[in-house]
């Protein structure tokens, strides 16, 4: 009998990567989403033509357990969450709901279902169900250690990291307190063509392609020295999956290894494009951070020694392959219009 798994957030870039590869696993993958008319949902499944769904709001606790309850999953995959960053600072309670109080309200609705109802102690994975929970380098904030491994204390620094540094905990105390198996993958940041167009890597190569398009002129950014450790969302869903099959649970690490700075990612990118990204992008004060994270490496030594796991794309390769699928998508808004250009991700 197939396995069966659920997945908060699929419409996403993580959750649709997530939903890819446990299909082509042969699993059954549900996806929590909210309502029929949901335009996010409908592209995922001309995506995924076998994804299915169920109805859930990781702020309604009832609709959680109704979906829990439906689904009867072997692995629930909790990546929903407000992910941008710099958005925690405008409307920090919708993050801390979500990103915070969401992972709580997961947690009950599997202890409920399974049945767990005294605390027993220990992290011996009691229960059918097994959870992730996706938590974020951005806990670890104003770094104690470069590298960063799962003993680097966090020091958040912003209101997104402090709600995910709940996450983390209540994940934590929920292994604990009842036995659950349930881990966190402290992911650090992981990009690709489905990432939103927000977020600075994205912005960049969309930037690239539109300009080397006759589409816009100039880019502003932010800090160009802001240094990251970029992977591919495709290689870190499988770190997930590999989290769950492991005979204890345990919190994990997931990262290249190697930093590369926002001015890096604008110099491959443009070259990507023909173009030198110094003749087109400003750098504009009001777009950074009020709390900055300056630097952000992982050390995923656990995850390659215990899981098996490695990256296999690489920086340069992960930014053409960005560069490439918005080339297209602007070309396709050029000759035919957004209409048609809206179909794609």
């Amino acid at each position: 009998m197939s396995k069966r798994a659920l997945i908060t957030g699929v419409t996403g870039q993580d959750g649709s990567y997530l939903a890819e590869y446990l299909i082509g696993l042969g699993y059954r993958v549900w996806g929590l989403a909210r309502g029929q008319a949901n335009p996010r949902k409908d592209r995922v499944s001309r995506l995924i033509p076998d994804l299915e769904f169920v109805d859930g709001d990781l702020m309604d606790q009832g609709s959680l357990v109704s979906a829990v309850d439906a689904v009867q999953p072997d692995e629930v995959y909790n990546l929903g969450a407000v992910s941008f960053v710099p958005m925690s600072w405008q409307q920090p309670e919708l993050v801390t709901e979500v990103n915070g109080t969401g992972v709580l309200r997961v947690l009950e609705a599997i202890r409920m279902v399974s049945g767990l109802n005294r605390p027993v102690g220990g992290g011996n994975g009691a229960g059918r169900i097994r959870f992730y929970q996706a938590s974020s380098s951005e806990m670890f904030g104003m770094v104690a250690e470069s590298p960063q491994t799962e003993t680097t204390s966090f020091h958040p620094r912003s209101p997104y990291g402090v709600a995910k540094t709940y996450g983390h905990y209540i994940t934590c105390n929920y292994r604990e307190s009842y036995g659950m198996y349930g881990v966190s993958g402290i992911l650090f940041n992981h990009e690709s063509p489905r990432r939103g167009a927000e977020f600075v890597t994205r912005k960049i190569s969309l930037a690239a392609a539109q300009i080397k398009l006759g589409l816009q002129d100039r880019l502003n950014l932010g800090n160009l020295d802001a240094v990251r450790d970029w992977g591919f969302a495709g290689d870190y869903v499988r770190a997930m999956h590999l989290m769950l099959q492991q005979d204890e649970p345990g919190d994990y690490v997931v990262g290249t290894g190697v930093m590369h700075s926002v001015r890096d990612v604008a110099r491959v990118a443009f070259e990507c494009a023909g173009l030198h990204w110094e003749d087109h992008v400003s750098v504009d004060p009001g777009l950074v951070r009020p709390a900055e994270v300056e630097t952000l490496c992982a050390d995923a030594g656990n995850a390659r020694r215990d899981l098996g796991w490695e990256p296999k794309v690489g920086f340069e390769e992960l930014i053409q392959m960005m560069v490439e699928s918005d080339l297209a998508q602007a070309r396709l808004v050029r000759d035919y219009g957004p209409v048609l250009s809206g179909a794609r991700w």
